[in-house]
């Protein structure tokens, strides 16, 4: 609105008369320009799961406010103009004013010269639109997709797995010394070490530990947390006896279990002697691929155990019970908590148990005694059997079915696409029909979100070439403002796929904004070519004016989206580096978009015109011959 008012004021209009004069020029493609864009985001706030809990926010702030802009733009900009602007023989230029002022009447010049070229040789400007059509579809294919990406929120998870049968005394010492490692970094604050508990339970037994690291504040660290911890992954695989798998805790976690990995996996069969074998052969296959890292499971099967068998005669005879054995074992080995002893300030438990170092011993079964109802004493060799043999820890269902899960870690240069589609491959070709496997947790909401991302941008386009069609009451007009969506994915998706990041919902959400952002260069263009056409000017003549015409509110609307986007492209402020994505495929997709654009809207204007008017001569002759034949 204010480029086109000042445009007719250079020309010598005074300044009220060039308010209402411009505004009634822009008026409709503002209005078309604003509800289009309001449009693309429509389809986010009806989107279920988790991307439609993640951006219903985003899609509602941008719609607004697009809104408010257009309103403010058609009503308060044109009076605001009218009032302050002065006429061109008013006021006095600077020398920054004439340098840019001269730069741009040169950047005309050379656009000029390179659109008519364009105009005479139209096929090979459409033969252009077609190969980056397909080229578009190639990186679609090609690109490394992702789901949520990792970001610095100063925390760091560790979770530590000794061997199975490890006892809370060595499992303790084992995590101290994780802790003492983790602790000397300069870059850690404090952190958290448990062993046992809820956490170990979740995990899978208690040989396991946790440690949630507080990192200090991103300003007084230079590297982020992902470096981190690659450095302390080195460091803590110099313990001898444990194993480490570290991670970022994920921003959003959606479903699934507390596993040692990011990502998982999930085997369910009712044969608990196959899940067992397969899982370990599908767990061996995947640890060797170069695209997983940090390959495990919660299959405990080589547990050490001791199995009592009670001799149910011979206790009788003895006046014992299976219930007073239990009660023994367990105040021996519980431990149990048979009192409560209370200072002033303080309170503690008395617990039951044998000394922890003859705990560790199997043999020292045999020492236990248990009393009988005559009140003499009974070893437990001579009332039960006593045998030695490995079990699992832990017995895991999922949906009543007994299961297992293997988690998994994406390798650094690989991404989820791919690591996902390594899995499935592999299970495909190991496992039998009579295990059914599912992704579970972030890794199933990456599967459920590849289709909805693409058809959220489907929907998004079909809305708009909706509206545009009510807008401009045609089918070919929309096609042609939509015609440089092409050049705007292949930018942007090629400078994610040079720059090694993957495409992940934040690259989406650029895709989806790019829809708005280019279709606004073709509206201007094709609104002041088709009131050109009205007043009888040829179409070649009027495309090639509102080009020129429109040059400078193309290229001051494109820079100002490109340059508020440099900021999140490189990575700028408190969790920039997950949302970088985004900038860069705005970036991106903005300066190729807008080289290809301007040739290539006023062609596809032109090849669209002359099949719409072909086609209504075709009508007419067919009108005209059913109108010709007499009637019987």
């Amino acid at each position: 609105m204010l480029e086109n008012i000042v445009r007719h004021m250079e020309m010598g209009t005074p300044p009220m008369e060039a308010a209402y004069r411009g505004s009634k020029e822009i008026g409709f493609t503002i209005v078309s320009m604003t509800i289009s864009l309001a449009a693309v985001f429509i389809p986010i706030l009806f989107m279920g799961g988790v991307l439609g809990r993640l951006f219903k926010e985003f899609a509602v702030t941008i719609c607004a406010s697009i809104l408010i802009s257009g309103l403010v733009s058609v009503t308060l900009t044109p009076m605001m103009c009218s009032r302050f602007l002065r006429g061109a023989h008013e006021t006095k230029h600077s020398w920054f004013y004439r340098v840019t002022e001269g730069f741009f009447n040169g950047l005309l010049k050379f656009y000029d010269w390179t659109l008519q070229w364009a105009l005479r040789h139209r096929l090979v400007v459409a033969m252009m639109f077609f190969v980056v059509l397909g080229a578009t579809g190639y990186l679609f294919v090609i690109i490394p997709k992702g789901f949520i990406p990792e970001q610095d929120t100063d925390q760091l998870s560790i979770i530590t797995e000794a061997t199975q049968g490890t006892s809370y005394q060595q499992m303790s010492e084992y995590q101290k010394q994780a802790a003492a490692v983790v602790a000397q970094d300069p870059d850690v604050d404090s952190l958290v070490a448990t062993v046992g508990g809820p956490s170990a339970s979740a995990l899978g037994g208690p040989n396991l530990g946790q440690m949630v690291v507080h990192l200090k504040p991103r300003k007084q660290r230079e590297h982020l947390a992902g470096q981190i911890l690659t450095r302390v992954r080195t460091q803590l695989e110099e313990i001898p006896g444990i194993k480490v798998y570290p991670q970022v805790p994920p921003t959003v976690r959606v479903g699934g279990q507390l596993t040692k990995s990011l990502y998982q996996f999930t085997l369910q069969t009712p044969n608990k002697e196959e899940l067992y074998e397969y899982t370990t052969k599908l767990e061996k296959e995947l640890a060797t691929n170069p695209a997983l890292r940090d390959v495990t499971s919660n299959l405990f099967i080589a547990s050490p155990q001791v199995m009592v068998n009670i001799q149910r005669d011979r206790a009788a005879a003895l006046q014992l019970n299976a219930q007073q054995v239990e009660n023994a074992l367990y105040d021996a080995y519980g431990p149990r908590w048979v009192s409560t002893i209370y200072s002033n300030v303080n309170e503690y438990k008395v617990l039951l148990e044998v000394l922890p170092e003859l705990q560790s011993d199997p043999n020292t079964l045999s020492k236990l005694y248990f009393k009988a109802n005559t009140g003499k004493l009974i070893p437990l060799d001579a009332l039960a059997k006593l045998n030695m043999e490995t079990g699992p820890q832990a017995v895991s269902h999922y949906g009543q079915l007994p299961s297992a899960t293997i988690s998994f870690d994406v390798a650094p240069g690989y991404s989820l696409g791919h690591a996902s589609d390594e899995v499935a491959i592999a299970a495909a070709r190991i496992l039998p029909d009579t295990i059914s496997t599912a992704f579970q947790g972030l890794a199933k909401s990456f599967q459920g979100s590849l289709t909805n991302l693409w058809m959220l941008l489907l929907i998004a386009i079909m809305v708009v070439y909706l509206v545009l069609g009510i807008l401009y009451e045609s089918y070919i007009h929309p096609l042609t403002i939509l015609s440089g969506l092409p050049s705007a994915g292949f930018g942007a998706l090629l400078t994610l796929y040079l720059l090694g990041m993957e495409l992940n919902i934040y690259s989406f959400v650029g895709l989806i904004m790019l829809i708005g952002i280019v279709e606004k260069n073709a509206i201007m263009q094709i609104d002041f070519a088709l009131d050109a056409e009205r007043e009888g000017t040829p179409a070649e003549t009027a495309i090639y004016e509102g080009c020129l015409i429109r040059f400078r509110p193309i290229i001051m609307t494109t820079m100002a989206a490109l340059l508020g986007a440099v900021p999140i492209a490189v990575g700028y402020g408190a969790g920039g580096e997950a949302r970088q994505p985004l900038g860069v495929c705005v970036v991106g997709g903005l300066l190729f978009s807008q080289l290809v654009t301007l040739y290539l809207t006023p062609v596809f204007y032109l090849y669209m015109g002359n099949a719409q008017r072909a086609w209504e001569r075709w009508r007419g002759k067919k009108s005209a011959s059913v109108e010709a034949v007499p009637a019987a």
